[in-house]
């Protein structure tokens, strides 16, 4: 008998936000059998993209919305995709405010940015 997928646990258990030691251990396993810099931000997309819990509310500009999935973007940087009502709009991750508790998984977006930064 096939076994269903657990579900993901909706918001994080771990100590927030991570620490730095923990971010680079992130970003050391999301990078570490990519070559160039292209492929380590698709790796990143990859990771938070299978390990957030989507969807999850969040607030931008006063506004509650839903982010529903990531994606590259246009500009090759990975954004998040916000609904509210029945308009859609792509957010860069690095923007986005996290929800209070953060989702499950919120922590590859935390090491993505401290990546872009330059650690």
């Amino acid at each position: 008998m096939p076994r269903t997928p657990a579900k993901k646990q909706r918001t994080t258990n771990r100590k927030w936000p991570p620490s730095r030691a923990r971010l680079d251990q992130l970003i050391e396993e999301a990078i570490t059998d990519a070559y160039d810099e292209s492929e380590q931000r698709t790796a990143f997309l990859t990771l938070i993209a299978d390990q957030l819990a989507l969807p999850f509310e969040t607030t931008v500009l006063d506004m509650v919305v839903t982010v529903e999935q990531v994606h590259l973007g246009a500009a090759d940087d990975i954004v998040a995709i916000c609904r509210r009502g029945k308009k859609r709009q792509a957010i860069p991750i690095l923007d986005l405010p996290l929800s209070s508790p953060p989702p499950a998984g919120a922590e590859w977006i935390e090491a993505y940015r401290r990546w872009v930064r330059g650690r």
